[in-house]
């Protein structure tokens, strides 16, 4: 039997996103070989991480700073007119590598499976209407944003969650349209090549 520190770090691991037990397992015997001195440099990258990252009061992306918003929503090069609604910070970095996407971000924080309401009352659906009634309020700027793009998965879950928020905004009168289906079923953004991402924004309706 493993002792009980062990089992515990490897509990941890396994709670991370796509990891199972077998590679929980590798991670910490991994660190068990490591020498202190780079031990102690993981626990200070982690412990950096929690007091020096902190979220964009407009779209909750991570970033490191004095100020209240990330780099991209203080660019006055973005097209404030466009809004672009991710799950999550990986889709986001996906969608900014290709270099197409000139206009906003939100990171909504999960999606809605099967219309559970545990899953809605997770997500930062408030916040979002908050943001598309009042841009100057969070950006100084004024400007009205026009276009409201759901950028989901193509999985069953981001399709619920797109179906949900084309409802949920209709009555902000805002034009809200989808990536185009240059994604295959079921595929993820954060996996997607750039090309498949160039053409699923630009094709978008």
């Amino acid at each position: 039997m493993n002792p009980e520190s062990i089992e515990k770090l490897t509990k941890i691991f396994a709670k991370f996103p796509t990891v199972g037990q077998r590679t929980a397992y590798r991670f910490t015997y991994y660190l068990l070989k490591k020498n202190n001195t780079e031990v102690k440099e993981l626990i200070k990258a982690l412990a950096d991480l929690k007091n020096d990252i902190k979220l964009c009061s407009f779209c909750f992306n991570p970033f490191e700073g004095e100020e209240k918003l990330c780099s991209i929503c203080k660019d006055n090069s973005r097209d404030i007119s466009t809004l672009c609604i991710v799950e999550k910070e990986t889709d986001l970095l996906s969608i900014e590598r290709t270099n197409r996407y000139k206009g906003l971000y939100y990171i909504l924080g999960g999606t809605i499976s099967g219309l559970k309401k545990t899953d809605i009352s997770n997500l930062r659906l408030k916040e979002l209407a908050e943001r598309i009634k009042d841009v100057k309020k969070f950006l100084g700027k004024d400007s009205k944003i026009k276009e409201v793009i759901l950028a989901f998965n193509s999985t069953i879950d981001g399709e619920a969650t797109s179906l949900y928020l084309e409802k949920a905004l209709s009555s902000l009168k805002t034009k809200t349209t989808r990536l185009a289906k240059g994604l295959p079923t079921g595929g993820e953004l954060e996996y997607a090549d750039d090309n498949t991402l160039i053409s699923a924004i630009e094709g978008r309706k």
